[in-house]
């Protein structure tokens, strides 16, 4: 078989890394500011495309090869039709049990909606966003305190597995195609930092959750202070007590920091800056 890999990002370079162990891929295609890859390739000595693949670039491209299957992995860009339909594979992985979270970031939405489980699904490439037929899905279990984070470490582990599985079942021709049910899909937007920001007047459970799925490296849950943009990155239950007058949102204590919520305390653990850097000893002081 023919293989190319599309692939963006960290989690795009740790699965080619380790594939490129076993496979040799007529080409990757990445975009400009996935540098690791591009060097990657290079030391490799493969065939590269760099950039937006519509608008007929990558199909031109690609008509210098003839490739089997093309496998994105986090690729940043959607496929044209015209390229979907070159080749007899078109297949993509997803950071979730699909059609469940269908989408950007499915994992950290995963995490804000309090699920115990989530997942990976390897899937073929149709004309839509992550609807295509299901050909291999992988569960991992979310634990109390896992991150954005920590689900991407797993999934570095699990991507080149679950390709390497993939691409063994089409070379012993047993893939097997599992349409999806749309009536079971669920489907969420790209989130944008803004999209941090914490509503004091939620539940402790949602602010939790929406504080651990967003934690460091990512741009974070987030508030003001004083004017200031203060990220949060880790927060625990408190027992503090309040009065039931008290605002959502007042500081009960500012070393450490405890904030009311709507039905609870909870105590700031982790904060940073707007600069991205710890401020030390965990006070607004």
């Amino acid at each position: 078989m023919n293989i190319a890999f599309l692939a963006s990002g960290n989690l795009g370079f740790k699965t080619i890394s380790n594939l490129l162990k076993k496979y040799s891929p007529a080409f990757i295609g990445t975009d400009s500011n996935s540098k690791d890859i591009i060097h990657l390739a290079s030391q490799y000595q493969i065939k590269l495309f760099i950039g937006n693949p519509r608008n007929g670039r990558l199909l031109k491209f690609m008509k210098e090869t003839n490739i089997d299957v093309l496998f994105s992995i986090n690729y940043l860009f959607l496929l044209e039709s015209d390229v979907i339909n070159s080749v007899n594979h078109a297949l993509n992985l997803h950071g979730s049990l699909l059609p469940k979270y269908r989408g950007r970031t499915p994992h950290v939405w995963a995490i804000i909606n309090n699920e115990k489980i989530t997942g990976v699904t390897a899937h073929y490439i149709d004309e839509g966003c992550d609807t295509g037929d299901v050909v291999f899905q992988k569960q991992i279990k979310i634990s109390r305190k896992a991150t954005g984070a920590d689900l991407l470490k797993e999934f570095e582990y699990l991507y080149p597995t679950i390709v390497e599985d993939v691409l063994s079942a089409l070379e012993h021709k047993t893939l097997k195609r599992k349409k999806q049910m749309d009536s079971e899909a669920t489907c969420f937007g790209k989130r944008t930092p803004e999209d941090g920001r914490i509503d004091w007047n939620w539940q402790k459970e949602r602010i939790y959750n929406w504080v651990r799925a967003q934690a460091y490296p990512y741009p974070g849950a987030f508030t003001y202070y004083n004017g200031d943009k203060i990220i949060i990155d880790k927060i625990e239950y408190s027992s503090k007590g309040y009065s039931q007058t008290d605002p959502n949102g007042l500081i009960l204590k500012k070393n450490p920091v405890i904030v009311k919520t709507a039905n609870g305390a909870i105590e700031l653990k982790s904060l940073r800056n707007s600069d991205l850097n710890l401020i030390p000893g965990k006070t607004l002081e």
